[in-house]
């Protein structure tokens, strides 16, 4: 068909389009990033929200992408026109127009049809990129400053004609900031995300458009060490490096202006590690900011009158180059103290009222040049009153060295802090200004919970706000102070929580691309990254990337992962598969690069975690979720036969943990501990008449040994959230969520913890990612809001509220892929009442309770055999008599 044609038929077909009013869609992504600079690859998919005024059913799409967004028209898109696709698909559909040049800069937007064929309007134009994909595309040199720390690199440019859109893309080995002419590029910090660096590193790209002029532009680029050392990573240069390239887009085409190479200058900017800062674990230090070095400004005119020195052109060890592609690290808020209290001479004690991780800014009064301010950080003040080591005697400390003018200003800018307490010493009176700045990813909230009980919203604020402190630079860490890693057995505690609670597949992305990254030539994995050292766990801690690709495919609909990392998966398992004797997993030697073998982890005291049949029953089980989680992957991509294969494992070995662990005798799995009891009858290793006498167990060793708490650790409090929910047993964790006194959340926060701590008795980090895998429970429990595992991503929702005793009424909200979610319910006596809405383009069903009478949903009366009510977008009423409810759990008052 010719293009003239092609342009009468589809403006026929819009002319002959009934218009939906009120519909259009929005929060278009690519990749499931907004409007990305720089995607790595050329078959990018898109996403989209349908907004829509009532109930809205999508049959087709079309997409439009251009080069340029004055082509973004029917007939005149140049690189992609979908045409009307019959289709219900709104996420991650993939590109499917011309070959895509890397790089290369394009626009896209798309409208949509309902069942009966009327269109909506076209949505909002987005952009995307595609990024530097080859080293080819990198034809500039690593630069650096030989023996500097934190260099600023500078260059000048010409620009005569200022056309197109100007991208700087940047690789930096350590962290990097953009300033042209005197103006900070963009809000991001501490760029890029984490990676393995000696496996590969991060390209960013920047939009500089809005800061070029016409004629002379002066660049700088501020780089700093970062992870880029020779303690993690074998550093082959003393220093941060750089290489970067400046691109001019214009209509499709690419044109570069600069690259990085020894025709830089550089200079100290004033920015150093404190002594004994390595960043190996407990020695992340801090900077030394030497107020005379520190330039006043960085435009043009203050930088001409610094020293400058030819900068430095490095080879460095080849490895992969890509673009990030997960959100970038940001300042969200400005956080004041609540006190600053003198407590002897020179020395002055704030506290932030939060914790927080993060920089500071620092106004200090004048003094002479030269003088030597420290600055103290700790999460916790001792019962005494004193400032509290984090770690023996480790405190992490930044340094000012004063400038001898009236403006002394510290600030951090390369290392980072998790804190509430801050210390300043040395310094003639009190401080003029303090501020902290938490540094997050930039990644979405995606849920809101508030119910009737005052105490379990605090628990849920305080898990809500400790994950904002632990995600950033591509990956949720353990704690952001002592050791600031990746750990999987911490990332496997906190996944279904986290991918809850918030909108992150990206940063799943930038994590699972670290572990693919890890796994050895034998299938051996580590159980951290970035891994540039050994550290602690065990099979619950390596088999992180077969659990969390498929929860980011069931939580966000994207399969990315799966595609990507099963090759990955079934050599772990193979590994696996290699330590096992007479059917079961045993413990599997320790390596240079992991070490230990865990099962459980951090328990509370008095429950023997570490026991050898508890360690071995839970990693046999995690064994078998991981089978079980195979076959669904393999299912998905199209391979029946490990499917089968798979489940075939899960069953036999479901069988041998039941042989070799349960005691008949007592209903006892292991040590009867609460996870020895969970673990095997949430993988299905319990036979079904035998799940009433375990779970019988299981509650009366909480009554009557655990005196009604919490019995389990990092992996436990994860399993047995899991449980309750699948189980229906809100009143069995409400019960525990409820006791005062160690070990619970609430005693943390009875101690005044802002967020939730590494151990149930507060030793070590109060920032921590230990026991955060209850978070899950407060939505998909109480509010009852459950992706369908038979429709990731939340395109049909399963919606079951649990009804304790004491809560009389929920108001929650879900962020899905397709809108959002909200069930808001009361229990007034025995009558229940939910207001349910389901976004546009997806469905539900209300799951009802046995124990109902008089059940109506919109008005209409529902027979009393209908247990599953099937909802249409929109908002909807269901109501209903409560039955007599038999509360056979733990019988608290």
């Amino acid at each position: 068909m010719g293009k003239s044609l092609y342009t009468i038929v589809c403006l026929l077909l819009a002319a002959g389009c009934a218009s939906e009013p009120g519909v259009r869609p929005g929060d278009l992504r690519c990749e499931n990033l907004h409007a990305p600079l720089a995607v790595d690859n050329t078959q990018p998919r898109f996403s989209w929200k349908i907004h829509a005024d009532g109930a809205f059913s999508q049959s087709a799409y079309e997409i439009l992408v251009a080069s340029d967004s004055l082509l973004l028209r029917p007939g005149s898109a140049d690189l992609w026109s979908s045409g009307k696709v019959a289709s219900s698909r709104s996420v991650m559909v993939p590109y499917g127009g011309r070959e895509l040049a890397a790089p290369s800069l394009a626009y896209w937007k798309v409208r949509v049809w309902d069942a009966a064929g009327r269109c909506s309007a076209w949505s909002p134009a987005a952009r995307f990129g595609v990024g530097i994909l080859d080293r080819a595309g990198w034809p500039g040199r690593y630069i650096g400053m030989e023996g500097v720390g934190a260099p600023l690199l500078r260059k000048g440019f010409r620009i005569d004609g200022k056309k197109g859109t100007y991208l700087l893309h940047v690789n930096s080995l350590g962290y990097h900031e953009v300033w042209l002419n005197g103006e900070k590029v963009s809000g991001e910090v501490l760029s890029p995300a984490v990676s393995q660096l000696d496996k590969r590193s991060l390209a960013v790209t920047y939009d500089m458009t809005h800061l070029v002029r016409e004629g002379a532009n002066d660049l700088v680029l501020w780089l700093g060490r970062g992870w880029y050392r020779p303690a993690t990573f074998g550093a082959a240069h003393d220093g941060p490096l750089v290489n970067a390239r400046l691109d001019e887009v214009t209509s499709g085409e690419c044109r570069t202006l600069l690259v990085s190479d020894g025709s830089w200058t550089g200079r100290d900017s004033g920015y150093a590690d404190t002594e004994g800062t390595t960043w190996l674990p407990l020695q992340f230090g801090g900077e030394c900011v030497d107020g005379a070095k520190v330039p006043a400004g960085l435009s043009a005119a203050e930088l001409d009158n610094l020293a400058w020195s030819p900068v430095g052109e490095a080879d460095v060890p080849a490895v992969h180059v890509t673009p990030r592609m997960c959100e970038p690290n940001c300042i969200r808020d400005t956080v004041l103290p609540v006190s600053l209290r003198r407590t002897a001479d020179g020395v002055w004690v704030a506290d932030m009222g939060r914790a927080v991780n993060g920089w500071i800014e620092l106004a200090l009064p004048p003094m002479e040049k030269g003088r030597r301010v420290r600055i103290e950080y700790c999460d916790w003040i001792a019962d005494d009153g004193s400032f509290r080591s984090q770690e023996g005697n480790t405190l992490f400390e930044d340094a000012y060295i004063a400038a001898g003018t009236e403006r002394e200003i510290f600030r951090n800018k390369f290392n980072h802090h998790a804190f509430q307490y801050v210390r300043i010493s040395n310094i003639p009176a009190a401080p003029v200004r303090l501020a902290a700045y938490p540094i997050q990813s930039d990644f979405g909230d995606a849920s809101s919970f508030e119910c009737s009980d005052p105490e379990l919203n605090a628990i849920y604020d305080m898990v809500k706000y400790t994950f904002r402190n632990l995600a950033f630079g591509g990956y949720v860490v353990d704690c952001p102070h002592l050791e600031r890693m990746g750990y999987g057995g911490d990332g496997n505690a906190s996944c279904n929580s986290f991918q809850t609670l918030y909108d992150a597949a990206p940063l799943y992305m930038n994590w699972m691309q670290m572990w693919g990254d890890c796994i050895r030539e034998d299938g051996g994995m580590p159980h951290n990254v970035p891994n540039p050292y050994p550290a602690g766990g065990g099979p619950y801690w390596c088999g992180f990337i077969v659990t969390a690709s498929w929860q980011t495919y069931l939580n966000y609909g994207d399969d990315r992962l799966l595609v990507r990392y099963y090759p990955a998966m079934q050599r772990w398992l193979e590994y696996a598969e290699r330590h096992m004797a007479d059917g079961l997993l045993r413990r599997w030697p320790d390596t240079d690069y992991r070490g230990w073998y865990l099962g459980d982890w951090l328990a509370p005291s008095g429950v023997d975690y570490t026991a050898q049949l508890s360690v071995d029953l839970v990693s046999n089980c995690f064994l078998s979720d991981c089978y079980a989680t195979m076959a669904k992957i393999a299912a998905h991509l199209q391979h029946p036969d490990d499917a089968s294969s798979y489940r075939a494992k899960r069953d036999a070995l479901n069988g041998r943990i039941h042989a070799a662990f349960f005691n008949s005798a007592g209903s006892c799995y292991a040590t009867g501990s609460q996870i020895d009891q969970i673990y095997p009858m949430l993988v299905g290793a319990t036979d079904e008449a035998l799940v009433p006498a375990v779970t019988e167990r299981l509650f009366r060793t909480t009554r009557e040994q655990l005196g009604g708490h919490i019995g389990c650790g990092l992996v436990g409090v994860t399993v047995l959230t899991e449980w309750a929910i699948r189980n229906g047993c809100a009143d069995f964790v409400r019960s525990m969520l409820k006791r005062h006194g160690e070990p619970g959340y609430l005693h943390m926060l009875d101690r005044g913890a802002t967020t939730t701590w590494e151990s149930w008795n507060g030793e070590r980090s109060k920032i921590h990612n230990c026991y955060n895998g209850i978070g899950a429970w407060f939505i998909q429990a109480l509010a009852g809001i459950r992706p369908d595992e038979a429709e990731p991503g939340y395109r049909h929702v399963l919606i079951a509220p649990q009804l304790p005793q004491g809560v009389a009424w929920v108001k929650a909200a879900k962020q899905t892929p397709y809108g959002t979610v909200r069930v808001e319910w009361e229990l007034d006596a025995d009558r229940f009442t939910a207001r349910v809405a389901v976004p546009a383009n997806s469905t539900a069903t209300f799951c009802l309770p046995a124990d109902r009478a008089g059940c109506r949903v919109d008005g209409r009366r529902v027979h009393a055999s209908d247990d599953r009510i099937r909802l249409e977008s929109g908002v909807h009423t269901v109501a209903f008599v409560r039955g007599n409810r038999q509360d056979n759990l733990l019988n608290h008052k």
